[in-house]
This record gives structure tokens, sequence and C-alpha cells, in this order.
């Protein structure tokens, strides 16, 4: 009877330990952009031929071809093919003739929300996003949380409905 008590005691111990859960450090936001910053002028530093801009959302972008074809806003509809690596250079991902729609609705992240549109149909965009606009604490596939990540983006077609204009 001993035995049974032992095993059902250290049984009760276990799952009383495994209830309470460590949450781990809790996300700051704030902290996290700054930390992003650092890491993005460092990158910038060591990467002298690039020469982006610091949006006031935190985004650095570097237009490499504007474009001629019609503005793109925040509801468009755009095909566009991309490249996305990590700040070491690493691919995580590329496709040809994606297509999105810009709107604060859909699950793209906020880095290319805002980026997208700085440059017109036709143009081509270095986006050097922080994690605060790309996946923040969470991981997505490849990409580890709080990661800042890059995308070079060529905007191929304004789409409305499902034909281009």
């Amino acid at each position: 009877m001993k035995k049974y008590f032992f095993i059902l005691s250290m049984l009760a111990v276990g799952l009383a330990s495994c209830s309470k859960s460590d949450p781990g450090p809790v996300y700051d936001p704030v902290a996290q952009a700054k930390a992003d910053d650092g890491v993005i002028k460092a990158y910038l530093a060591s990467h002298t031929d690039i020469t982006a801009t610091k949006d006031t959302s935190g985004l650095y972008y570097q237009i490499i071809t504007e474009g001629t074809g019609p503005v793109i806003t925040n509801d468009s509809k755009v095909k566009v093919s991309y490249v996305g690596t990590d700040i070491n250079g690493v691919k995580f991902d590329q496709r040809e003739d994606y297509t999105t729609t810009l709107s604060a609705s859909t699950n793209i992240i906020a880095g290319w929300k805002i980026g997208v549109p700085k440059v017109k149909v036709g143009g081509k965009i270095l986006l050097i996003i922080p994690s605060t606009l790309a996946y923040g604490p969470y991981s997505n596939g490849p990409i580890p949380p709080n990661s800042v990540i890059i995308f070079v983006i060529t905007v191929k077609e304004l789409v409305t409905g499902t034909t281009p204009i």
C-alpha cells in the first residue's frame, strides 16, 4: 500500500509542478523596436552600398526603381515578385507573381503595407523590416521570434478584381 501511496504522491507533485508555468520574459514592443533599430543600424554600417531611409514607423527602405505606373495605395491589390531574407542574408522565401491586398484587413506584415506604396507599378524597393513590423515575438516557419527581416520587392501590376489595370 505504501508503494501505491508513494507513486500517487509523486504523480501529484509532478502534475502540480506542471501547472506552474514560467511565462518567460514579458514582450516589450518599445524595447524590441530599439533593439531592432540597433541591429538594422549595424547591418547598414556593414553594407555601405545600401542607402536606406528610416520611415517614422521604424521601417528602413531604399527605392531601387521608383516605377512609372499608377500610384499604389493602402487599399491596392498588387502583383509582385519578391525575395525575403533574414539579416544574415539567408533566404527564407521567394515568389514570382504573388498577388496580395495591402489593406489593413489582410494578413501580410505591416512592413509591406507601409513599404510597398512607396513605389509605383514597375518599381523595386528594398525593405529592412524591424520585428515589430514583421512577426513580432512569434516565429513564422524558419523565422525566429523578434527577427529583423529583409525583402526586395518588385511591383509588377496593380490589380482590380481579376483584371490588371
